[in-house]
């Protein structure tokens, strides 16, 4: 039981590290991307409600961190909370990444911004949309690292299903936008995990 109640207390401590160190990764960004006129916008009621969806799993980790929520919580796992620790790490990491090699052309939205450019280099080379598999790793890592049945996935859930809406109308918009270079650059990058997809 003391073990169990520890393991449980580092998890709580490892996961609030997690969310500061994603508010000091996009901090910048965000307040840089609101600055930027927009150009074109594609975004849809879907898309707004799971953004929402995102958002409210966000909280739900927050409030589990706070500790309520109590009744779905579930066991202690050492090995959980190890590789839910990698990925928490990793995703932080290639969310950095992503964010340095993009710069102004980022949005949290579906829109392209004024001067947007076709970034390809970086990270960009070689995936088309890392910033979205660094957050399904984050959210994978806050789903195993987060002891709670409604917290824990709270944010992969309606990111994932956030990717899979988004990924084809952000290529149609880039194609659009872009024409033969998106082309020639979709031909030559993975879409969203190298070496499979």
């Amino acid at each position: 039981m003391v073990l169990h109640a520890a393991g449980a207390h580092v998890n709580r401590w490892l996961f609030a590290a997690a969310l500061v160190a994603m508010a000091v990764v996009r901090a910048p960004h965000v307040r840089r991307s609101v600055r930027v006129p927009v150009a074109t916008n594609r975004e849809t009621r879907v898309d707004r409600t799971l953004v929402v969806g995102v958002g409210i799993g966000m909280a739900l980790g927050v409030v589990w961190l706070c500790g309520a929520l109590g009744f779905a919580d579930r066991p202690h796992s050492p090995a959980a909370t190890g590789l839910g620790g990698a990925l928490l790490a990793g995703g932080l990491v290639l969310l950095h990444c992503c964010h340095r090699d993009l710069g102004t052309n980022w949005s949290n939205t579906l829109v392209l911004r004024s001067g947007h450019a076709l970034v390809t280099c970086g990270i960009y080379r070689r995936v088309r949309h890392p910033m979205y598999l660094a957050l399904l790793l984050y959210g994978l890592g806050q789903a195993l690292v987060v002891e709670n049945l409604l917290a824990g996935p709270g944010f992969f859930v309606p990111f994932a299903a956030l990717v899979a809406l988004r990924l084809p109308a952000e290529e149609r918009m880039l194609h659009e936008r872009f024409g033969e270079a998106w082309t020639a650059y979709a031909a030559g990058s993975w879409r969203l995990v190298p070496w499979i997809w």
